[in-house]
């Protein structure tokens, strides 16, 4: 697991490796089973994983406890409940695995230790929160603006592998559309 962060990081700092050993001690293994839970909604948030292996589901309950997905994070990228991690409140969103996955876990004492005396790590946490910014606003901004059947085919050219990896009702839910209008629009295709 810690190689495929540690190629992750090699990546982003291309030739300024200095400390990357240092910072690769301060990362824990963790294998979840699927469906695991890690955050939920009204506790507070004590770690960002690195997801090495599997997929992640970060989303929200309505009243009828419906879920909406915000993201479905894979291999290779960060997830946390960034808003409940940095300020020790509650989370507003429940993070859960997918698929069995082997994440690394940082938590807020060893994250901030780092982001202090390692300028490397400083870089690139800033990297993966503009690329995670850009990435909300670009999705929300095209959804607003496609059609269910456009939100499809946009999923289709931008992540075609969840398609057949995760459920069609996940799908659904992260792109807004409801379940049967999904199936039935995906008929289509």
């Amino acid at each position: 697991m810690i190689k495929i962060l540690r190629q992750h990081l090699i990546d982003r700092l291309t030739d300024d490796l200095e400390n990357l050993d240092h910072v690769l001690n301060f990362f824990v293994p963790i294998k979840a089973e699927r469906n695991t839970y890690l955050v939920e909604e009204g506790h507070i948030c004590k770690n960002v994983y690195f997801v090495a292996k599997g997929c992640l589901q970060v989303f929200v309950y309505d009243h009828n406890m419906n879920e909406t997905t915000r993201d479905i994070v894979t291999e290779g990228s960060w997830c946390s409940e960034l808003i409940s991690f940095g300020s020790g409140k509650p989370a507003t969103e429940n993070i859960k695995t997918v698929e069995p996955c082997e994440l690394l876990a940082i938590n807020k004492l060893n994250f901030q230790e780092l982001l202090k005396t390692v300028p490397q790590f400083d870089r690139v946490y800033k990297q993966i929160l503009e690329a995670s910014y850009a990435n909300s606003v670009f999705r929300i901004n095209t959804f607003v603006a496609l059609s269910a059947l456009d939100r499809i085919k946009w999923l289709m050219e931008n992540r075609p592998k969840l398609m057949s990896r995760v459920p069609g009702k996940l799908i659904a839910s992260y792109l807004g559309i409801n379940k049967d209008v999904f199936s039935r629009l995906k008929a289509k295709l």
